[in-house]
């Protein structure tokens, strides 16, 4: 065995380990932890309902949802480089199109699976919200 084999036997040891931690860090089930009877249970918590009838619309939130943020990302971006000076005109307005023509069909495709936009912005608790805020 080389010291290479070891070593990455090694870190798949420890990516074992720190997965097993994790999980034992996990919250039971709300079905798991049974309150005392005639009391209730303190707030909702929440979970990934698998859905049958609903998890191709859920398939497509997760995705526009990544897409959404990546377009955010890319809007920056190309407004940072804007505002240097690192575009032609040309390369302006070829840019600005693409960004408004890919937010409409963000929109059309939310439209076709009954979502809006906002339904796209997870809420990070603490943290916020995933999006910022539609124009």
């Amino acid at each position: 065995m080389t010291d290479e084999t070891r070593r990455s036997g090694n870190r798949l040891d420890e990516v074992a380990d720190a997965a097993a931690r994790a999980f034992r860090l996990l919250p039971a089930a709300p079905q798991d932890v049974l309150p005392p009877s005639g009391v209730k249970a303190p707030g909702t918590t929440h979970r990934v309902t698998t859905d049958p009838d609903t998890v191709e619309r859920d398939l497509i939130k997760l995705v526009l949802t990544i897409v959404e943020l990546l377009r955010q990302l890319m809007e920056r971006q190309a407004l940072q480089r804007v505002d240097a000076g690192d575009l032609t005109e040309e390369q302006e307005e070829r840019l600005g199109a693409t960004l408004m023509i890919l937010h409409e069909r963000m929109v059309e495709l939310c439209a076709r699976y009954g979502l809006s936009m906002q339904d796209l912005n997870l809420d990070l608790g603490p943290l916020g919200t995933l999006l910022s805020p539609s124009e």
